[in-house]
């Protein structure tokens, strides 16, 4: 058992985080099991998520849904299935891994990328989608056939056209900001495009959520896997909600005292303290069908800029 006051912390945290079977497997999967090879036995899995209150019913059905929307694929050998990634599942991983453990972006060059996707007549099924995808991205929406963003990644733009089937019929332009003229400063042209106090509500929600929890594991000494294990999942979980919804802005476009720069350090912070007891839990605990589970590939030890740090206390405090 948990030392009593981290117990209390994790309890708090249970409480006021909402875990439904299908986000929650979504994140062991991206956080998890796609490090250690991309699959797993579903008995094993089920197991692993008891201690989350997600019963063997709903782990199956979320695990079909997923299956159905492509996320995972099955491979039944005897009475057991084993499920992995499937190509589109494993594209939308790799996208959102990027956003959630990669270094933050250095200096901004001031440049913006453009996209205008109302080139045509009419409105089809494909710019809807591609409309979607976009604001997943990041991107604000300037009107309704303009979206624009300061730092846009245009590898993942790139892919984004391709996918929408909008690659030769969208406009793509890039280049800086100029006042030529008594137009809105870029304060108020970013604050119409994107909910940044909205967004910096929910990282004050995960900072208090989550800095109990860091205080109460400085403070409690040894770390047991299985807790280890369920402040990760949870800790990943909550931080991808909010942080998927963030545009990732360039600093110079951000508010002072930006929320999200001391929610990361905590989500950091917390993901050093706990990774290696989590991983013991994790290699005890999962399958493949040819065994136990594989050792973490390398780029798992790169998240968050290198996971052998340790953070500061004083960036959590």
């Amino acid at each position: 058992m948990p030392p009593r006051r981290l117990q209390t912390a994790i309890d708090g945290l249970r409480r006021q985080t909402n875990l439904r079977a299908k986000s929650l497997i979504v994140t062991v999967f991206g956080d998890a099991v796609a490090p250690h090879g991309g699959v797993v036995w579903l008995g094993s899995l089920i197991s692993l998520l008891e201690p989350f209150g997600v019963n063997e019913r709903l782990v199956r059905t979320a695990v079909q849904r997923l299956t159905r929307q492509d996320w995972l694929a099955s491979r039944p050998i005897g009475r057991r299935s084993y499920y992995s990634l499937t190509e589109a599942g494993r594209r939308r991983f790799e996208d959102a891994h990027r956003r959630i453990y990669a270094v933050p972006r250095g200096p901004w060059d001031g440049q913006w990328t453009f996209v205008v996707i109302g080139i045509g007549d009419g409105e089809t099924a494909e710019r809807d989608r591609l409309r979607r995808e976009l604001l997943w991205q990041g991107f604000g929406q300037v009107s309704a056939t303009v979206l624009a963003h300061p730092a846009s990644d245009r590898e993942a733009l790139r892919h984004v056209l391709q996918d929408a089937g909008m690659a030769d019929r969208a406009i793509v332009v890039i280049g800086r900001a100029e006042r030529l003229g008594p137009v809105p400063p870029l304060a108020t042209f970013v604050s119409s495009c994107w909910d940044l106090e909205g967004l910096a509500q929910a990282y004050r929600g995960f900072l208090g959520h989550f800095r109990p929890v860091w205080k109460a594991l400085e403070a409690g000494g040894a770390r047991d896997p299985e807790t280890c294990f369920i402040i990760r999942v949870l800790l990943i979980h909550e931080y991808r909600r909010v942080l998927l919804r963030d545009p990732q802005l360039p600093h110079e476009l951000l508010p002072a005292e930006w929320a999200g720069t001391a929610a990361r350090a905590l989500c950091r912070n917390l993901y050093r303290l706990t990774y290696e007891p989590a991983e013991r839990h994790l290699m005890q605990r999962l399958e493949t069908a040819e065994g136990p589970l594989p050792e973490a590939a390398p780029y798992f030890y790169q998240r968050f800029g290198g996971l052998e740090q340790e953070g500061p206390a004083a960036a959590a405090s």
